[in-house]
């Protein structure tokens, strides 16, 4: 009886340790650089997270260019890492590539959808975070005027503005809402200098609240607010902190946990393909309130984004999304 449990207890530690062996994890960037205090850079915590965690470490690689990420990717594959993190719409094809290359392999995408058994696509609600924001930008704003700053023009940061818009006009129905692009490639994520330009611009015609929704482009855009003493809103990481007192909220959008859950879920032999949909329900999108916004928040303001909250999981409150129609209602 003795020596059978000890076999047992042998075949555990065997089987705890193979498992443990599975898992390594790797995380492709979206291009931007890793630290662009936003969207990568939430990726890199939920990544660092689970290392101080677990002690397993993971691998990184931050891409220039469409071609870079898919050699990482496919890369990190062959040396058989796994999971594989790839966060950015621009991998789309590449894991499509990849993920059939290799069935074994554990494959996640973020902000995209890939329709194979061993990839996860978590996408995000990014209407309903920005929503919430907007009510905010409506409430803050003495001017009647606020602004939008994108990254990359495409639908899914369309999508951002359409909700904060739809937040805005919930409060304030005749507000005026200036919205640019910052360019129509992947280098709009890392332009910081265009993002000021472009937000001095709408300051100049009267925005005293403009919300970016740019990566690393969007520092510029936080910087330009606050030296021209106006509010600003930050996006995807909490940023409220570059800029205490000017950032009046930021929509945050939980890439951390996508990463993290993508990486405990293997280690614990929980992976499941598929879709995941993360809204304000889901605690993957929110609005920001810290002790470096609180004092620009009224109780008037919190209440209303309580509110605003409360009746979207309830489903009282339908925002559109801007990428079901490639609209945004008036």
């Amino acid at each position: 009886m003795k020596k059978s449990l000890l076999t047992l207890f042998a075949v555990a530690a065997m089987s705890t340790t193979a498992l443990a062996a599975d898992v390594k994890p790797a995380l492709v960037y979206g291009t931007g650089g890793k630290f662009d205090k936003s969207f990568n850079e939430a990726a890199y915590n939920g990544a660092e997270k689970f290392k101080t965690e677990t002690g397993i470490a993971y691998r990184d690689f931050e891409p220039t260019g469409d071609t870079q990420g898919e050699q990482a990717i496919r890369n990190f594959a062959s040396r058989g890492f796994n999971p594989v993190v790839a966060v950015s719409f621009a991998w789309t094809s590449a894991i499509e590539k990849v993920a059939a290359e290799f069935p074994d392999t554990k494959f996640i995408i973020v902000d995209s959808v890939v329709d194979k058994p061993n990839v996860r696509s978590v996408v995000y609600k990014e209407e309903e975070g920005s929503y919430l924001v907007g009510v905010l930008a409506g409430m803050a704003s003495k001017t009647g005027k606020i602004g939008f700053v994108g990254g990359m023009d495409i639908p899914l940061i369309r999508k951002f503005e359409c909700g904060y818009e739809q937040g805005a006009r919930s409060v304030k129905a005749d507000i005026e809402v200036f919205q640019n692009m910052t360019g129509t490639t992947g280098a709009a994520w890392n332009d910081p200098v265009r993002g000021g330009e472009l937000t001095k611009n709408q300051i100049d015609q009267g925005a005293d609240v403009v919300y970016a929704a740019a990566g690393a482009t969007g520092l510029g855009v936080l910087q330009t607010a606050a030296d021209n003493k106006k509010l600003s809103i930050g996006v995807d990481s909490n940023q409220n902190h570059l800029h205490p007192g000017s950032v009046l909220t930021s929509m945050v959008k939980r890439v951390d946990l996508a990463v993290y859950n993508a990486y405990n879920d293997t280690k614990n032999d929980k992976f499941t393909g598929g879709v995941q949909a993360l809204g304000v329900k889901e605690d993957g999108v929110g609005a920001a309130i810290d002790d470096n916004n609180k004092s620009l928040i009224t109780p008037e303001m919190q209440a209303a984004v309580d509110k605003a909250k409360a009746d979207i999981i309830a489903g009282t409150i339908k925002v559109h999304d801007y990428t079901s129609d490639n609209a945004c209602p008036k």
